[in-house]
């Protein structure tokens, strides 16, 4: 899969933070690239490079609405509600996505022999009793919480992947995603690293939830998207879901730490309860990310907060 070749790499969620990034290295792969979103959590501006190529194009649809999906050699299925507070918003939606509209990938998929990528989470792992979670660990999720819409349709994202694949023989891969961060989130996603960025830049102080001891591990987008792309790419497909993320683990309060420092102000917090649900520690084994596509992330928190400020600021201030 190199991509002078005409191939087509159909991208959902294209919109979104994630799925304009893989955009964006799609089409500097030289593939042809369709976007699908329906831009009910992504943003048309996320795509204003992608939209100066020729080689893009993106169909505003409902995937769960849409059966039947123009041809391609590659899917990325990237369309979900990421964020608690989105898909708390629409968990009904949410879970029609990850059921019907992954179904209508994966036969999209089929009918064209296609390889098909599948984005899956790190929330399949829950409140996790095992630390670090390696992909063998089964998870401890609650399936009725506020929270079970985003988890548990992952979940089954990843028994339609795997069925699929059993059944018909397909070449599915599936990757389970860690914190990522980076341009192009949304700062109202209400995400740790969000949160934090766009309460500095207000001069607020920073909502740590509980005693901030509660760990989380960071990924950058561009490791995230070279991580995918390895995945895509590796020969045989991988048996299993892989993990990608940071390992390097940090506590909530040394982060609000971290991005007053890099904002350039003094810290300040305020204590707030803990979420339902939220988990106490997460962080990936990525043995398998590093033995199978020799993977591993690069860059450091303090340099991806630095380019992830710099981008919110031009945001708040109206420059995207």
């Amino acid at each position: 899969m190199t991509g002078s070749d005409g191939r087509t790499a159909l991208i959902t969620g294209a919109a979104g933070f994630l799925g304009s990034h893989l955009v964006d290295r799609w089409l500097s792969l030289g593939w042809q690239v369709i976007g699908v979103d329906n831009l009910s959590t992504g943003r048309d501006r996320n795509l204003v490079e992608a939209r100066r190529s020729a080689r893009f194009q993106l169909q505003r649809a409902d995937l769960v609405e849409s059966s039947s999906l123009p041809t391609a050699d590659l899917y990325l299925h990237f369309a979900s509600p990421a964020s608690p507070p989105a898909y708390q918003r629409d968990p009904i939606g949410t879970l029609r996505v990850n059921s019907i509209g992954t179904f209508h990938v994966l036969e999209a998929a089929r009918r064209d022999d296609a390889t098909v990528v599948v984005a899956s989470t790190s929330e399949v792992y829950g409140d996790p009793q095992v630390h670090p979670q390696p992909e063998s660990y089964f998870g401890n999720v609650s399936p009725t919480g506020v929270r079970s819409c985003y988890d548990e349709g992952k979940r089954f994202t990843e028994a339609a992947c795997f069925a699929f694949q059993r059944t018909y023989g397909m070449d599915v891969r599936v990757l389970r995603i860690f914190n990522t961060y980076g341009p192009r989130m949304d700062p109202a996603d209400g995400r740790v690293i969000s949160n934090f960025v766009v309460q500095a830049l207000h001069g607020e102080p920073l909502s740590v939830y509980g005693d901030g001891h509660q760990t989380r591990s960071f990924c950058y987008v561009s490791d995230l998207v070279r991580g995918i792309e390895l995945l895509a790419h590796k020969d045989p497909a991988p048996p299993t879901p892989i993990n990608l993320g940071n390992p390097v683990e940090f506590r909530v309060a040394d982060v609000a730490s971290l991005v007053s420092k890099v904002v350039g102000i003094p810290l300040r917090t305020k204590q707030l309860p803990m979420p339902e649900g939220d988990p106490r520690q997460r962080c990936p084994d990525i043995s398998a990310a590093k033995r199978l596509l020799g993977w591993e992330p690069e860059v450091p928190l303090e340099q991806g907060l630095i380019e992830t400020v710099r981008y919110l600021r031009e945001e708040l201030a109206g420059g995207h």
